[in-house]
């Protein structure tokens, strides 16, 4: 017998597998049920709802596994790398500083200003906060034209920085290399086509957790070009720059054939996979009625978490570019101060990508992110009170793990906060734009926070990261209480609508009648607290 239509609305999530009440359409020319021969076992497979009622998985969990361990591997793990190199290629102006870079082009520019360098942070961040509306474009345009088309600007920018003749070419360079890596910005977003909410977290950490990777590589690769600087005829920093930069403009030509548009184009996935990873999503779609009700850009939840990331990438776009600084002012030469900045970053990535397990597992954002927020607020409190304190340089450097750690896991729960709290997708792309764009305003503040007047502790600079670290906890927790706060309201909501089907049913015993979303069982949307 023809089976009807499948209706997304009538999919429903039950424990940990997806159940629905009608049956596959046949598209792809798969039969009529959408199904190969092969399936049939996946669909016949049934359960019982307390009412009575049967539902058929269509996929069983052993399939699901599979999808989500071949997007990891050939998904994930290529976007990581890819941020690997946007980190890289952002952050290793801080080793180039220390490696000549500074001294050469103060020597030839036309205007010997003592804050070239931060103004070309500056001119970056600028570029990158005016450019976040590029992350809207991810809803519109092919995901693998986009991601190549972002990582060739970048990588095009950072290499011909080697060549830089003066400062204010190295301002107008930053410029086109921020164009390109404020589109790719919106990586987490793009995840959001393949991943659950559930899911998202230990897959942002992933990518995120490249960032201190790249400044451990960038630290390391600059440790061994200035070891070894005088067997060859280039500048290190110029070296430097040429060596990190150019990989990117390969990557874009691989990034153009393996970067997959949506689950139904990914190449590496079979047929039945591409469908078992498009149909696991249907349950993650909000069916609330909810949606209507507030305007993204009204909305406190987006705002809040927009100052969160505001205050945290205070502490996460400076300390990467300043760190070989820091560590040098504590008493070490350029080349152990190359060495010395890598530890923080990788104990930091191992921490990062930790927290995101836990916190997928736990399905809880605000207890990590708080805890990480004070872990790095006590770090830089430490390094605000070393000259009174009269720390050593060993306590000093030790501190700058747990503020590392703590900034990076923050920046990876809030983005992932933000994107869980939207409950359409729609409304996701503009959530997430907001948050980037006020969010960059924390690197304008965060490039001027360690002036060399304040050499060799910077007080000022680390008094102003433990306070914004302590002022996310507190602002996670409002924001934890206010989601809690809908949730309640949604469920009283829900609850009061389900009775009222009821009533309508039995009042109506023996007829038809078109059930609700809530009456049906459909995935209801709550925000992840």
């Amino acid at each position: 017998m023809a089976r009807p239509p499948l209706s997304p609305s009538l999919f429903a999530q039950t424990g940990r597998e997806l159940i629905f009440s009608d049956y596959g359409d046949d598209e792809d020319g798969e039969g009529e049920d959408g199904l190969g021969k092969d399936d049939e076992e996946a669909v016949e497979l049934t359960t019982r709802r307390n009412d009575g009622s049967r539902d058929s998985k269509l996929f069983t969990l052993e399939e699901e596994r599979e999808v989500c361990d071949l997007l990891d591997r050939k998904l994930v793990l290529f976007v990581a790398l890819l941020y690997m190199l946007s980190f890289l290629d952002r952050s290793n102006i801080g080793n180039a500083r220390i490696a000549g870079m500074e001294t050469d082009l103060q020597r030839t520019s036309l205007s010997r200003r003592s804050d070239w360098y931060e103004w070309s942070l500056t001119a970056f961040y600028l570029t990158y906060m005016t450019c976040e509306w590029l992350a809207l474009l991810w809803r519109s345009f092919p995901a693998h034209v986009l991601v190549s088309s972002f990582v060739l600007i970048w990588g095009l920018a950072a290499s011909f920085q080697a060549v830089a003749t003066s400062y204010p070419v190295l301002v107008g360079l930053r410029v086109v290399l921020a164009v390109g890596e404020a589109g790719f910005a919106a990586l987490p977003l793009y995840l959001s086509f393949f991943f659950r909410r559930d899911e998202l977290a230990v897959r942002t950490g992933i990518f995120i957790a490249a960032a201190p990777l790249a400044s451990s590589f960038a630290s390391a690769l600059a440790w061994l070009i200035l070891r070894f600087a005088s067997l060859g005829p280039i500048a290190p920093w110029r070296l430097l720059f040429l060596a990190e930069g150019f990989p990117s403009v390969v990557a874009s030509v691989v990034a153009w054939t393996r970067i997959p548009d949506g689950p139904e184009s990914a190449a590496f996935l079979s047929r039945r996979q591409r469908r078992v990873a498009r149909l696991r999503l249907l349950s993650d779609e909000s069916n609330s009625a909810h949606e209507h009700h507030r305007h993204v850009l009204t909305d406190p939840v987006a705002w809040l978490t927009a100052v969160i990331l505001l205050l945290a990438n205070m502490a996460y776009a400076s300390l990467p570019v300043f760190l070989p600084l820091l560590v040098r002012d504590m008493g070490h030469g350029p080349v152990m101060a190359q060495a010395l900045s890598a530890p923080p970053f990788l104990f930091a990535a191992v921490v990062v990508l930790v927290t995101a397990r836990l916190s997928d597992r736990l399905r809880r954002r605000t207890a990590p992110l708080v805890f990480h927020a004070l872990a790095s607020a006590t770090g830089y409190a430490l390094l605000a009170a070393a000259p009174v304190l009269r720390l050593s340089p060993l306590l000093r450097y030790l501190a700058l793990f747990p503020a590392a750690a703590g900034f990076f896991s923050v920046v990876t729960l809030v983005i992932t906060w933000n994107i869980n709290n939207q409950p359409g997708r729609h409304g996701q792309g503009v959530a997430f734009a907001l948050m980037q764009f006020i969010g960059q305003l924390g690197p304008l503040v965060g490039t001027r926070l360690y002036p060399a007047r304040h050499a060799p502790f910077y007080t000022p600079g680390m008094l102003v990261c433990a306070c914004a670290m302590s002022t996310v906890a507190v602002l996670g927790l409002v924001l934890r209480r206010l989601l809690r706060r809908r949730n309640l309201h949604m469920d009283r909501a829900d609850d009061e609508k389900l009775a009222e089907e009821r009533e309508r049913l039995v009042g109506q015993a023996g007829g038809t009648t078109k059930t609700t979303a809530v009456a049906a069982g459909v995935a209801r949307f709550r925000y992840m607290l």
